[in-house]
């Protein structure tokens, strides 16, 4: 070998030597495949091909397994199947529940926050259809209930939607507030429930909202499928035309493999939930009072009572220092991927309207990380010392 490629060779194998390991902390963008839900997928994928619109034997087998899968997703949130419409993920699924509620349900005002997910916010903006009202938050992201109700008391065709857990902040809603608030004034309710389906023990007849929504990805499941959950005694309207699929409210072939590994990962997530919630909530707080003992003038946006928030995120908030948009860089540099906000405006240049929602100091550098049940100690403590290098070093040579 030239000794010129020799050194360059060696130089790469010394520089992957210095990373030392690579820790996946943007489990709120997305989540790795559980192995499980690969191989349920893969088998779907060899031994039922076949379109489950079909009549033939191969068709009645697919519809088979689509129907098994749907029947098993109900029974894990106390559903009824037919209750439940495969979409092809959270934003298809808010999008929906929004437009059915217009369409099929006479709304004529929403009621929402300027901290949602833009599956629903986007939704709102610019909608000639409807009015929409934006309920008072606190400087940590929770709903002003006295307001939700004060805009309630209004006589209008209301629907109330509001997410389960920010997916920068962390910030859980108070469920049962707004469940009541919406029945005593007769207003249907959507909730986001795309961070929390899979993480929390979800009853939906216990939650109360009239629509709800999943995604797989965010809990080892596969990209691209989701479903909506609609309350049977609403009837709604198909936003997809072209087929009698999903009892005629969405046309188009069913993505089996990708509902079968839905119906896998929720099945998965939700074995054990207490005791996966219990070790990733350990170790999110470890994580904040490392870092308040590491990183002078640090603090956290959105709640971390863990009663009160979502424990697989958590937004830390840095003190200012020179170059702080080489943050993220340099964590990545260091083998360490988390991100300043939600993954689905990643390079936007107006920075997170969450944080601009609460009111936050974005001149302060901030970065979400965001566990799963795969997360382990070993992770957090690398990248707490790499948090702290480059933000102490930092602090240290702007003075």
């Amino acid at each position: 070998m030239p000794l010129l490629i020799f050194e360059r060779n060696k130089r790469a194998t010394n520089f992957e030597k210095k990373r030392v390991m690579k820790v996946y902390l943007d489990n709120a963008a997305t989540t790795p495949m559980a192995v499980e839900v690969i191989e349920e997928m893969t088998k779907t994928m060899t031994d039922h091909f076949g379109n489950p619109s079909s009549t033939h034997a191969f068709g009645r087998e697919a519809k088979g397994v689509l129907e098994m899968a749907r029947r098993k997703i109900a029974q894990l949130i106390n559903a009824e199947p037919k209750e439940i419409i495969f979409t092809s993920g959270g934003t298809e699924a808010d999008n929906m529940a929004i437009a059915c509620a217009i369409n099929d349900h006479g709304v004529t005002r929403i009621i929402s926050t300027c901290t949602e997910h833009h599956a629903v916010g986007h939704c709102l903006e610019g909608n000639t259809s409807i009015s929409v009202d934006y309920v008072n938050l606190s400087l940590t992201g929770e709903v002003d209930l006295n307001h939700l109700e004060e805009l309630l008391q209004k006589p209008v065709k209301t629907l109330v939607t509001l997410m389960h857990a920010n997916n920068e902040i962390a910030t859980l809603l108070d469920v049962k507030g707004v469940r009541d608030l919406c029945k005593k004034y007769a207003a249907l309710f959507h909730s986001d429930t795309v961070q929390t389906m899979g993480h929390y023990v979800i009853d939906v007849k216990e939650f109360g909202a009239d629509f709800l929504t999943c995604s797989a990805h965010k809990f080892h499941g596969p990209k691209g499928v989701g479903f909506l959950y609609v309350n049977k005694a609403l009837k709604i309207s198909p936003i997809i035309h072209g087929g009698a699929q999903e009892r005629g409210m969405r046309g188009g072939t069913e993505n089996i493999t990708g509902i079968v590994g839905l119906a896998k990962a929720l099945e998965l997530a939700n074995t054990d939930i207490a005791e996966h919630q219990s070790h990733v909530q350990g170790l999110k707080s470890y994580m904040i009072e490392a870092l308040r003992k590491r990183i002078p003038g640090v603090n956290f946006h959105g709640e971390i009572d863990p009663e009160k928030s979502l424990y697989t995120v958590l937004n830390v908030c840095f003190p200012a220092f020179e170059n702080k948009s080489m943050l993220l860089f340099l964590l990545d540099l260091d083998g360490i991927a988390c991100s300043g906000g939600s993954a689905c405006t990643s390079g936007a240049s107006t920075g997170s309207h969450v944080l601009r929602g609460i009111k936050a100091d974005t001149d302060r550098p901030n970065a979400r990380f965001s566990f799963s049940r795969y997360t382990t100690l070993e992770e957090i403590d690398y990248v707490l010392d790499k948090v702290e290098k480059i933000v102490v070093g930092a602090l240290v040579a702007d003075r």
